[in-house]
């Protein structure tokens, strides 16, 4: 029987080493040029210290639970540790069934062991088939990380996870791949149905639609922008025009008005980080700073040093 002073130490040893090479691989993200590379390099660093294999990268649709929509190579990214077979098999089920694990990383923060989630919703016959699929494939467990609400990359193993895969390894894992959806938002084609496939808003018809959209009327969006009501008017239709809304009601100005309003912050974010084309940037230290916080955090915690 193994001392468990002997098993807190080797644990204590693992942390260290696994948060060590993910903020260096928080750091260096930025640099890498696809989807493949960001997967590999994260998956070289947790195979090198835990039973736990990238499985792969997904953004969540448009529509909620419309998973039918995810293309591989377009918005889903699938790691080549990933058993012959089974993203077939698990795609060709999973079309209008209820999918435990993703419902749960699209509602939830948590970062939650595919076993967890079994023992949280308790499933029974016909619901067990994603678990079953996996097993079948010799994918005994697995670990979700939600991102933002809008990516969630999965890892998958053939250990059960929950005793070994700590929460402050959960916490450090899920900080790097923050980072990794962050590079991977960057490098994938924007998807029209998300930011439309109309001309670009100047920032006066965003600043328009955007107090127009919160029930300013024209006169007050003219007073507050320092314009005159007709140019207010013109920003306003030009914008409903770039972006196809057919009425100028509340709730269909306020959907694209958010929908600028995001894609309008990515672009100044890439412009910012250098990505997009062009000359590109030195790495910014904020994300290291960022991560070697999340360690600190996680050392004082666990005693590390």
């Amino acid at each position: 029987m193994t001392h468990p002073k002997l098993i807190d130490s080797g644990r204590r040893a693992t942390l260290a080493g696994l948060q060590t090479q993910l903020i260096h691989y928080a750091d260096q993200v930025e640099e890498l040029r696809s989807p493949e590379d960001v997967l590999n390099e994260l998956h070289a660093i947790t195979t090198q210290h835990l039973p736990l294999q990238v499985m792969g990268a997904a953004r969540f649709p448009l529509k909620s639970g419309n998973w039918e929509s995810v293309q591989i190579g377009k918005s889903a990214f699938l790691h080549n540790s990933v058993p012959d077979g089974w993203w077939e098999e698990y795609s060709a089920l999973a079309r209008g069934r209820f999918q435990p694990m993703l419902f749960l990383a699209a509602t939830s923060m948590a970062i939650h062991t595919w076993t967890e989630v079994r023992r949280m919703f308790q499933p029974i016959g016909i619901d067990k088939w994603s678990y079953d699929v996996a097993l079948k494939h010799g994918m005994r467990d697995g670990l979700t990380c939600p991102v933002g609400g809008r990516w969630v990359m999965c890892f998958w193993s053939r250990k059960e996870l929950a005793n070994i895969v700590t929460h402050s390894m959960r916490v450090i894992v899920c900080a790097a791949v923050s980072f990794a959806a962050l590079r991977l938002d960057q490098l994938v084609e924007s998807d029209p149905d998300i930011v439309g496939a109309h001309g670009r808003l100047t920032p006066r018809e965003l600043a328009v639609l955007r107090l127009v959209s919160a029930g300013t009327q024209s006169r007050e969006v003219a007073r507050e922008l320092n314009l005159g009501e007709e140019t207010v008017r013109s920003h306003l239709k030009k914008a409903q025009s770039k972006l196809g809304a057919r009425n100028r009601t509340r709730p269909s100005l306020r959907r694209c008005a958010s929908t600028s309003f995001r894609e309008e912050v990515k672009r100044r974010a890439q412009h910012e980080h250098g990505f997009g084309g062009g000359e590109q940037r030195s790495v910014r230290p904020e994300s290291t700073r960022s991560m070697a916080a999340v360690a600190h955090l996680i050392g004082g915690k666990s005693g590390l040093r």
